[in-house]
This record gives structure tokens, sequence and C-alpha cells, in this order.
């Protein structure tokens, strides 16, 4: 027969919180379908579990503190919101893990496929590595993000994020890094449409920068060794900077921006640019058209006459 001391202390043991154990908790193949199901879970593992089922539960993980998820498939909605200190890797979301990752810290996501809709909003310190994304809108008003060898397919990306390290991602969208701040993009490839719009201190190095209307209204933006195609690219542009570029099927480019470009190659059409020297290889047309707003830029032609 139990004492009573032994009793009460089986009592605090069994009531004790998982945060408060010594040792990590390991969660292992397992199925979970309800609502909250891992809610609160701290120092903790968990692996190999599947998150779908017909209770149709929200917000597994929510609220988890020094987690690590890895090999795990989910198919429920709001699966990491509020999380701090989490490790989410080789693990699947498919799209009806709707708004995966929201108001979440101090994350590293690495080898994942994501599918759901509306991936980090609101997130701070998150890396993410070696993953496939497509969410149609990735990583609003996010700060502090490091994305590394990476592809993502996004129709509005990363609107309103700053303090962004990107390296080595292959992107495709439409209207991407829009309000964007203090982001340096390096070694990718970047297939969008009107990407940088009124983004704030931004550089992008030997990338290739493909799309219609880039970089209107930005300030302080800077190309180094990029590749840029489209039609009327960096217009309405404050202390633009392009160094050791070349430019395909870019007509009606700079118009009213504050441009200092050096250009390697052949540039369709310039058009009423407001300041600064653009020196090209070759220009086919210079349009200075009656503008309302004076016109100061100094265009340079390094290999032959340009056609007025």
């Amino acid at each position: 027969m139990k004492t009573l001391e032994a009793v009460e202390k089986n009592e605090i043991s069994r009531k004790k919180p998982m945060a408060n154990l010594s040792s990590r908790v390991k969660i292992k193949n397992q199925r979970f379908d309800e609502e909250r199901a891992l809610y609160n879970l701290s120092q903790s593992d968990v692996i190999d579990c599947i998150f779908a089922g017909p209770a149709d539960g929200e917000s597994a993980l929510k609220e988890v503190r020094d987690v690590n998820v890895v090999n795990c498939e989910f198919s429920l909605r709001y699966p990491l919101w509020h999380a701090a200190k989490f490790s989410l890797i080789d693990s699947v979301m498919d799209s009806q893990s709707r708004a995966p990752i929201w108001y979440s810290e101090d994350g590293n996501i690495k080898g994942c496929q994501i599918d759901g809709p509306k991936l980090l909003r609101e997130c701070r310190n998150i890396r993410i590595e070696d993953s496939v994304l497509l969410s149609a809108e990735f990583g609003w008003r996010c700060h502090d993000l490091d994305i590394v060898t990476t592809r993502i397919e996004s129709e509005y990306l990363l609107f309103g994020s700053s303090q962004i390290k990107i390296d080595q991602l292959h992107m495709q969208g439409k209207y991407s890094f829009q309000y964007v701040e203090q982001m340096h993009i390096k070694d990718s490839v970047l297939e969008t449409k009107d990407a940088f719009w009124h983004s704030k201190n931004v550089t992008i190095e030997n990338s290739v920068v493909k799309g219609e209307y880039l970089g209107w209204f930005s300030e302080n933006l800077t190309l180094i060794n990029c590749r840029i195609i489209g039609t009327q690219p960096l217009c309405y542009c404050e202390n633009l900077m392009l160094i050791n570029c070349t430019m395909e099927d870019t007509d009606l480019a700079f118009e009213y921006s504050d441009v200092d470009a050096d250009i390697n190659g052949h540039i369709v059409s310039i058009k009423n640019p407001k300041s600064g020297i653009i020196s090209a290889d070759s220009v086919r047309e210079i349009i200075r058209d009656n503008s309302v707003m004076e016109l100061k830029a100094e265009i340079k032609i390094k290999k032959q006459t340009s056609v007025i």
C-alpha cells in the first residue's frame, strides 16, 4: 500500500507540464487531427508524425517553444502560429495547411515542401534553406529573413518585409518585393513582373532579373553584374545605380529616374531620364518628349551613335 507521501509525489509528477521536464520529449509515429493537438508544447522533438484526419482540427502546434519538427506531414490549417525557437526539417505542408506559419520567430526551415497559401506572415528571424515553397502570398511583413538555395513560386512575394538576405533563389512571381527595405540578393534568378516597387535600400548582385515594369518608385536600388530583361524597367527611381549590367528587350527605360548606369550591350530605348549618367554600348532610340519635369540626364554611347 502506497504511503500518503508517495501518492502526493506521484500526483505532483503526473501534473508537471512538459516544459519543466529535464530531458527533451520525443513524439514519434503518431497521427493528430484534433484542435490544438500539441498546443504549448516545449522542449520536444516531433518526428515522423502526420497532422491530418476527419476531426479537421486547426492550430496543431500553436504557441510551441523549442520544438523540432522532423519528417512530418501537415494537411490542417494554421499549424505553426506564435511559435518560437523552432525547426521544421524535411517536412511537407500541403495546400490544406492554409496560413501555415504566422507570428513566429527564431525558426529554421530546411529541406521542406510547402504548398500552403499565405506562408510566413509577420515572422522574425527565420532561415529557409533547400526548400520548395508554393505560396500565393509569401513572407508578408516579415523581418530578418535568410533564404538560401530555395525555389519559391508566389504571386505576392515578401510584401512590406525588411532585413532580408537571399542567396541562390529561383523564384517565379508577379508583384514581388513591393515595399521591401534593406534587402540583399545574390546569385539568383528572379522571374517576376512589377518587382521592387517602392522598395528602399535593395542591392542585387550576379543575378538575372526578368519581368515588366521593374523597380518603379524605388529608392537606393543597386544592381551589380546583373542581366535585366523586360519592358519599361526602372522608372521613377531615386538614386538608382547599375554597375556592369546587361539589358535585353528593355524599352522605355529609366523614365523620370535619377540614375547612374553602366550598361554592357544594347538598350532598345531610353525615355525621359531625369538626372545622372547612363552609359551603354548602343541605344536604338532616345526619347525626350514634352515633359513637365526638367530633364538633365546625360546619355553616353560607347560604341555607336544612337538613333533619335
